[in-house]
């Protein structure tokens, strides 16, 4: 049967039948639309909020604390033995890395990565009678522009102005909104150990990262040691790296080397990154139902086209056609309809996307956003139509081989 004759019989099939075709047609090219508008918005915030992640945050992480706690003396002793331990004290000593010099020196000769020390901890900001809790980060200014964007983020002031006031502090955004802070205001740190320092605002930064912004100050390196009381002591080493994706490589092989706890970016965001795994597998589900819902359409609609046609079905097998040529009518029907639905589809996808692009409004959470963070893709055109011509195809697949073994004989009888 040559190709444009079987496009003809199955086009003559679909137009009889109008709202019915109508009707699976809106049914792919819906499923079609709403799958590229959702995967452009899901995976616009995922990447958005990976990229702020990675931008604003080190790398990898070394932390003054141990994956798993050291085992006791007496359990090296007598390995393998039923041992039970009591009154154990902890040891009182200064926590910090010890050598944290000569690491930094080690990571410093490994192409490719930029290190920066740092000490943190808790502290109370006081500002006239409101008290806020915040994290105290003490930096290397000159090391840390190298390692995050604090830099970059910052709204007001400027990173030297660390060095040229006596005691300066730059504070995240929410923690001067919370406070009521403006810019060379004086505000008084005061550190679990009792010391207590008046310092002056230098600077106000905003990440984008909530949690970061509400809680965050930094101040130099020597002024946290005094604040708490750690005279050299630093209790990170953050490390930024050209190429990111080595990250959870190069933390297990520092962990390894050290024995400190080492986390890279991805370990540090691992429940986001869950979250994200959940999404797309609803966005997946949602859509996919939708192409079932079209999928019942087409096979209604193409079931019910050999429902009527027996007779003709009956006449072209007496003038010669063969199983696979009735078969291939029918699988037109439903490729003519996926095709035809998909750039439907696609045309309502691009218009949805582009709506969605030009909303304005401000969303509060994990990360801070004015209005919808699209990622534009071919991908999803592509996905989205290979989905929808699958769909169509298999709908009409179902039919189209019952038809195809149909006797002559039997629907003569039949009709008689």
């Amino acid at each position: 049967m040559p190709a444009p004759l079987g496009l003809a019989i199955a086009a003559r099939h679909l137009s009889h039948r109008r709202r019915q075709t109508v009707t699976s047609l809106l049914g792919v090219a819906l499923g079609v639309a709403f799958f590229i508008a959702i995967a452009s918005m899901m995976q616009g915030f995922q990447q958005d909020f990976v990229n702020r992640i990675i931008d604003s945050s080190p790398h990898v992480t070394i932390k003054d604390e141990f994956r798993t706690p050291p085992r006791q003396p007496v359990e090296n002793v007598y390995p393998g033995a039923t041992i039970q331990l009591r009154g154990l004290k902890p040891k009182d000593e200064v926590r910090g890395l010890r050598g944290g010099r000569a690491i930094i020196a080690a990571l410093e000769q490994i192409p490719g990565l930029k290190v920066a020390p740092t000490l943190s901890g808790n502290a109370l900001l006081r500002y006239g009678p409101k008290d806020s809790s915040v994290n105290v980060i003490g930096i290397d200014p000159d090391k840390e522009r190298l390692v995050t964007k604090l830099e970059q983020d910052l709204i007001a002031g400027k990173l030297e102005g660390l060095y040229t006031a006596a005691n300066g502090i730059i504070l995240g955004e929410g923690v001067a909104l919370k406070a009521g802070i403006a810019m060379d205001d004086l505000v008084s740190v005061v550190s679990p150990e009792g010391v207590v320092l008046r310092m002056k605002v230098v600077g106000i930064f905003r990440s984008g990262l909530t949690l970061t912004d509400n809680f965050d100050t930094y101040m130099l390196m020597k002024k946290a040691q005094v604040l708490q009381n750690r005279p050299n002591v630093i209790n990170r080493v953050r490390i930024r790296m050209d190429d990111v994706e080595q990250a959870e490589a190069l933390a297990k092989s520092i962990e390894s080397r050290f024995g400190y706890r080492t986390e890279s970016w991805q370990e540090q965001s691992s429940n986001v990154l869950g979250i994200f795994v959940i999404q797309n597998a609803i966005m997946y589900s949602t859509v996919g139902a939708i192409l079932i819902v079209a999928c019942f359409g087409i096979f209604n609609v193409i079931s019910t086209v050999v429902f009527e046609k027996t007779k003709d079905i009956g006449i072209l097998k007496s003038m010669g056609f063969r199983d696979a040529d009735i078969r291939r009518i029918f699988v037109y029907e439903g490729l003519m309809v996926g095709c035809i639905g998909v750039l439907m589809g696609w045309a309502l996808g691009y218009g949805l996307v582009e709506f969605m692009g030009s909303l304005e409004f401000k969303m509060e959470g994990f990360v801070r956003a004015e209005g919808f963070v699209l990622y534009r893709t071919p991908k999803h055109y592509a996905i989205s139509g290979a989905m929808g011509l699958l769909a169509s195809t298999f709908a009409a697949w179902l039919p189209a081989r019952r038809a195809s073994r149909m006797k002559p004989v039997d629907i003569v009888r039949g009709a008689a």
